[in-house]
């Protein structure tokens, strides 16, 4: 797959763990591919380092990653380090997808990389044939729900006591067509 351009921009729905210092902004070097068994190690590590609840397990990950019906995008940099991913899901006989999962390092964010998997995840539904994108999203995390409107996501829905810890979520969905 080719490298894809990175727009600045934070990422995602669950909780964010407290965050490190940042690396410097840049674009350059980073490439969003669909993860194998070679990444589970590093997206169970990103997992922990990325949230404080809400977390995948890495059985979670594993069945993702061998599953028709779920797609686990990663951005990574020229080391094949991995600095984001993103989960989604399809639903036989459906017509939208649902992206899960939407995730980047503490010390790569700012730097597009949820921007990326967020276009790779869009252009992946379109490609299944999906009419629309769903999504959840803390109603605390100003940083995601800019990036969700920006591009293109519509709030659509509230519900309440969603994460874990009882925070509430916005539901959002992008048109594919």
């Amino acid at each position: 797959m080719p490298t894809i351009p990175i727009p600045s921009s934070p990422e995602h729905a669950r909780r964010p763990a407290p965050e490190p210092a940042r690396l410097p902004a840049t674009s350059a070097g980073v490439r969003v591919r669909r993860a194998d068994t070679t990444d589970l190690d590093a997206l169970v590590a990103m997992e922990q380092r990325s949230f404080s609840s809400d977390l995948l397990s890495r059985t979670q990950y594993r069945r993702h990653l061998d599953s028709d019906s779920a797609l686990v995008l990663v951005a990574s940099d020229g080391h094949q380090h991995v600095l984001g991913a993103a989960v989604l899901f399809f639903r036989k006989g459906s017509g939208v997808a649902r992206l899960y999962s939407l995730a980047t390092l503490p010390e790569a964010r700012g730097r597009g990389i949820a921007a990326a998997l967020l276009e790779a995840a869009v252009a992946a539904a379109r490609r299944r044939g999906c009419r629309a994108l769903r999504l959840e999203v803390r109603t605390g995390n100003a940083a995601a729900i800019g990036l969700y409107e920006r591009r293109g996501f519509r709030r659509t829905g509230h519900q309440p006591g969603y994460y874990e810890d009882g925070e509430d979520a916005w539901r959002y969905e992008k048109p594919l067509d």
